[in-house]
């Protein structure tokens, strides 16, 4: 195609190279909203119509025309062109090949600027209920899990030694907290989704009379951009899409890494079903979490998507510049991350097998259950302070000595503090120590229950559409 037969082509003369025509061009990546760019278009050109900008029959010529394109596109029968550069060309070029020279006239009082954004902002918006189903199945599989594993009894870590002894439950519904705040974010960005740029054109509005909110009402959004030069320009909806992913990959990264560790031969607290799991193609007796290790993996390209964009945008002047070209490819790239990594960590969730016998037996020869003893010393009226430095010296003791704290005699106990009577050792009980933290929040059986009984309820109110790809 010479330059002079491009759609922008005629103030120029010279040919483009080939080279620079060929990096240029987004069509190989932003094809993907070729079905955005025909929704924008439909409402973009009904707009006109119920303004008089266009006439009854020219819209109605271009409206039959994109319709036959998106019934073609669902069908995959459309072929993009490099030379064309981008979606929105492509899918103008393919209308006039259609219906003729009237297409042109579909991109009355738009810019490409504009067109862009739009077709962002909806291909997020489509998408956006997907995600959001994806992380509600998670957590009710969480909370399935859970509800199946109030007393079951482990260790409780910080700085990965062993802390106190909690129940299983209470450790997986403080991913459930996660992945709740994880969805109320991706909640809260539909507000900065549901802004319609169409119409904004180049940077500064158009001269012809069109009804901005009549499209954006169309499209499904509730507001317009207020400012035209912020409308084109705005990427923050892109930010906050790829913040909200970014985080979410943490929460399931640091949720692989445990089970990284505890489907391992020395923690051996629970294993993976065999469809979630891989061979070693050398050492016969391998079984590996690699769909754990690889969602571990995957939260660093998220990562880079996001450092990415802020990264193009922290030095671009008002109103567009073609940088914002590099704002989709992470876009993409990220939802074909994020919905698959939620989908096999649930499935891989929701099939691991547990070994509760292993993971109590971890809470009864350790020391985890030291704070229950200076909280006993405590209640018994000694200062904490005290209690805290006289158990610790005991501990020291049971180091030397190869003994636990619930090993010792009462003689021996008796030795440190007058105290300490029977009663100790049920207090040293790891099952004891869980069920008498009933703090709010803790991980007492009953706090556990009153956790999991308002999970279930927000499951309920919450519970999603079923969503689709469009």
């Amino acid at each position: 195609m010479s330059v002079t037969d491009k759609p922008w082509g005629g103030r120029f003369t010279a040919e483009n190279d080939a080279l620079a025509e060929k990096f240029g061009a987004s069509i190989s990546f932003d094809q993907q909203m070729a079905y955005e760019d025909l929704q924008g278009s439909l409402a973009h050109v009904q707009m006109l119509a119920h303004t008089k900008i266009l006439s009854a029959i020219d819209a109605k010529k271009i409206e039959t025309g994109l319709k036959a394109l998106m019934n073609e596109l669902q069908a995959g029968k459309i072929t993009f062109d490099v030379e064309l550069e981008d979606i929105h060309m492509n899918i103008e070029m393919l209308l006039t090949q259609k219906i003729g020279p009237v297409a042109g006239k579909l991109h009355t009082a738009r810019s490409r600027n504009d067109q862009v954004a739009t077709d962002l902002h909806l291909y997020l918006k489509n998408r956006l209920p997907i995600i959001q189903q994806a992380i509600w199945e998670l957590q009710a599989a969480i909370v399935r899990k859970a509800s199946a594993n109030v007393t079951t009894i482990m260790p409780g870590y910080t700085h990965l030694q062993h802390a106190q002894p909690i129940s299983y439950a209470h450790y997986l519904l403080a991913y459930y907290q996660m992945f709740k705040r994880d969805a109320e974010r991706f909640a809260f960005s539909e507000k900065h989704l549901d802004l319609s740029p169409l119409g904004a054109a180049a940077l500064a509005g158009t001269t012809f009379p069109i009804d901005r909110k009549y499209s954006a009402n169309l499209l499904g959004f509730s507001q317009i951009y207020q400012n035209s030069l912020d409308a084109v320009s705005d990427r923050d909806f892109v930010v906050e899409f790829l913040s909200n992913a970014s985080i979410l990959m943490m929460h399931l990264s640091r949720f692989c890494e445990e089970i990284v560790l505890w489907c391992s031969y020395e923690f051996n607290y629970l294993s993976l079903s065999d469809a979630y799991s891989t061979g070693s193609s050398i050492m016969p007796q391998k079984k590996n979490p690699d769909m754990a290790e690889l969602i571990r993996g995957k939260s660093g390209r998220v990562f880079g998507h996001l450092l990415g964009l802020l990264t193009t945008l922290k030095g671009l002047p008002l109103a567009y510049n073609k940088d914002l070209q590099e704002d989709k490819e992470g876009v993409f790239d990220t939802i074909k991350t994020i919905i698959p990594s939620l989908k096999v960590f649930t499935g891989m969730l929701s099939t691991l097998t547990l070994n509760p016998k292993k993971m109590q037996q971890a809470t009864e020869h350790d020391f985890s259950n030291a704070t229950e003893l200076a909280d006993y010393l405590a209640a018994k009226g000694l200062p904490f302070r005290q209690a805290h430095r006289l158990v610790g010296e005991l501990v020291f003791e049971g180091i030397q000595k190869q003994k636990n704290l619930q090993d010792f005699s009462l003689t021996e106990l008796q030795s440190h503090s007058s105290l300490i009577q029977e009663d100790v050792y049920t207090a040293l009980k790891p099952e004891i120590a869980v069920k008498r933290r009933n703090s709010a929040g803790g991980t007492g059986f009953e706090q556990i229950k009153q956790q999991l009984q308002t999970a279930q309820i927000e499951l309920e109110q919450n519970k999603p559409k079923i969503a689709k790809h469009k």
